[in-house]
């Protein structure tokens, strides 16, 4: 028997990240899919903060969000980012770590159009990262959006997705004790095989 049968199992770890996603969405109260978006900045302070996963695909993790924000402006710089998933209620975590791609092509115009016009319009409006004078201005600055973009706004050049294709996804999952499991797969590059480790708790 594999010393990583039951929840561990299998020889693709993208597909245990979405059994796992799956089983905590039946769980989790909010936001099962969030993640903990680590960047560094140009004196290589890093950086934290929490954003919403919206696609596991076959070699990668995608999110979206404005490029001129801070996590944006981070990730271009260096092309690498890390983050966490943790779910509470399964008492699980993944953590990934990779290289940075852009995702501002069909796919983004897609994800894009299936948000909420509110959401869009908040996306043409909001200047992120940057000071604002107040909710007034902000709210003021969506009204003039929706004047000037309608109800069926296009995507904004400066706005869309991120691929994080990673060379190390670690999952670790609670045991008694704190004598936790923990698996970490590793690769040089995408086009390599992963290599599988299990860690000390």
């Amino acid at each position: 028997m594999s010393d990583r049968d039951g929840i561990f199992a299998g020889d693709d770890p993208f597909q245990i990240v979405r059994t796992w996603l799956a089983e905590a969405e039946d769980q989790e109260i909010n936001d099962p899919n969030a993640i903990a978006l680590s960047t560094v900045d140009a004196e290589g302070l890093p950086n934290a903060r929490m954003v919403l996963l919206k696609d596991i695909e076959d070699g990668a993790f995608v999110f979206y969000t404005n490029y001129e924000s801070a996590k944006a402006q981070e990730i271009e710089a260096t092309g690498k980012a890390a983050f966490v998933m943790h779910w509470k209620s399964l008492r699980r975590q993944v953590r990934v770590r990779g290289l940075v791609t852009r995702e501002d092509g069909m796919q983004a115009d897609d994800y894009y159009r299936s948000r909420s016009l509110k959401s869009r319009l908040g996306a043409w409006a909001s200047k992120q990262s940057r000071p604002l004078s107040s909710r007034t201005a902000l709210m003021a600055e969506v009204a003039k959006v929706t004047a000037r973009e309608g109800t069926d706004p296009a995507r904004p050049p400066f706005w869309g997705g991120f691929r994080i294709t990673p060379v190390e996804i670690e999952f670790w999952a609670d045991g008694a004790f704190r004598l936790h499991d923990r698996f970490r797969w590793t690769r040089n590059s995408a086009k390599e095989p992963w290599s599988v480790t299990r860690l000390n708790p």
